[in-house]
């Protein structure tokens, strides 16, 4: 082969190569990720997250929906967690004493650095924080109490309900009594604080001005009062026929107690906040609770009727795997583990974006969930400007053994 054409050879050759690498596809650039957002309390490994609930004092029945809130969370941590991160969950003791509430939630918010604090409890205890929660920017999660309040997204965007507010169940009694017993004699017994007069307002506001003539006597208590049984005595002496029963689960028992003990016998409406039958009904005896009256949105575990509904199947398996001390019995508990279902629908709904203005973004943005242990028709929904996630009760009767529904699902 001359030299010539050895040369013009491999001149084609490289040629071709170097056309080949001009011509050939260039591999795609990988996608820009997404940068991961965090405030305190927040990292690639774990979410803090902080609570103040009544395992002590007066309102101390309540603490088994912390309890329950922990449980449900190691739950979600043995099954790798949210997103990939832990949830490491710190529930403070206050006593139901709202400067007890102030204290532990400066802790919280100041020292350990949560990320948002999640369904303390109690009107008084979250009143107390109110202001402190929205200057400091920090989320008030789904706090447990039904106080009206805690829907205003416009003066207070960083706290939240999350069951019926107190208002509208009172409503709802009202305007069954105007239809069912419309001479009624009616007897109130309220809590003196804001819990207790957020429910009087709604009731009232649901008799109209039928009210001034149908409600025959009205008693407060103080939370620190040992016992109302001096106010039942005095509506009796009333003359009523009916009784609408605004108290915390050990007075809600007592007065049930002692309604029974001194031949008592008006037609009783419970507000939804005692209705359990394991903290409420039976320290005041099945029998002295028969016919009571209340509202409710979540299933009571001791409805047979959800013996073979799956939600309660999965309850009653996750109570007795990560709770086996609870009791069966308590709706607190069913409480506790649908409050906490919702808050992991938020931070999934989070992403890698969990700073505090983005969980309250995603809070704001629920839409119809169906949480497994809510009533049939009965869903949580929020909005910017809708801070009520849910807004629907029915009624129920307790028939001596357990709640029995009746009626259809009542929206606000």
């Amino acid at each position: 082969m001359n030299r010539n054409l050895l040369i013009a050879i491999v001149a084609a050759i490289v040629v071709a190569v170097a056309g080949y690498f001009v011509l050939a596809p260039k591999p795609e650039a990988p996608a820009p990720v997404a940068a991961k957002k965090y405030d305190p309390g927040a990292s690639d490994k774990e979410i803090l997250i902080g609570q103040t609930m009544p395992y002590s004092g007066p309102a101390s029945a309540y603490g088994t929906i912390g309890k329950a809130s922990a449980a449900y969370f190691a739950k979600i941590n043995d099954e790798g967690g949210i997103n990939g991160r832990k949830i490491k969950f710190v529930s403070l003791d206050d006593g139901y004493s709202p400067p007890k509430t102030v204290e532990q939630i400066r802790k919280l918010v100041e020292q350990d650095e949560v990320l948002f604090v999640f369904n303390t409890l109690g009107t008084p205890p979250n009143s107390a924080i109110h202001n402190y929660m929205n200057q400091k920017k920090v989320p008030q999660l789904f706090v447990a109490t039904g106080a009206t309040k805690w829907g205003d997204p416009k003066n207070f965007p960083w706290t939240m309900g999350w069951q019926p507010n107190y208002q509208t169940e009172g409503r709802i009694y009202a305007k069954y009594i105007l239809k069912e017993k419309p001479n009624a004699k009616i007897a109130v017994l309220y809590q003196n604080d804001d819990y207790g007069k957020d429910y009087l307002k709604g009731f009232k506001d649901g008799l109209g001005e039928a009210g001034q003539k149908l409600i025959v006597s009205e008693v407060s208590y103080e939370v620190t009062d040992p016992t109302v049984d001096s106010q039942v005595v005095t509506m009796k002496g009333s003359g009523a026929d009916t009784f609408f029963n605004i108290t915390t689960p050990k007075f809600a028992a007592q007065a049930i107690k002692k309604a029974a003990e001194i031949g008592w016998k008006p037609t009783h409406f419970l507000n939804n906040v005692s209705a359990s039958v394991a903290s409420v009904l039976r320290p005041a005896g099945l029998e002295n609770s028969k016919d009571i009256i209340t509202a409710a949105y979540l299933k009571d575990p001791t409805d047979k009727q959800w013996e073979n509904d799956q939600g309660y199947k999965d309850w009653l398996a996750w109570m007795k795997k990560y709770y086996p001390e609870g009791d069966l019995a308590n709706s607190f508990n069913v409480y506790g583990y649908a409050v906490t279902q919702t808050l992991v629908q938020v931070l999934k709904q989070c992403g890698d974006d969990l700073t505090r203005e983005n969980v309250m973004r995603q809070a704001a943005n629920l839409k119809d969930i169906e949480l497994p242990m809510l009533l049939p028709g009965i869903k949580v929904s929020t909005s910017p400007t809708d801070f009520y996630p849910i807004e629907s009760v029915r009624l129920q009767r307790f028939d001596g053994k357990e709640w029995v529904l009746f009626g259809d699902v009542i929206g606000s």
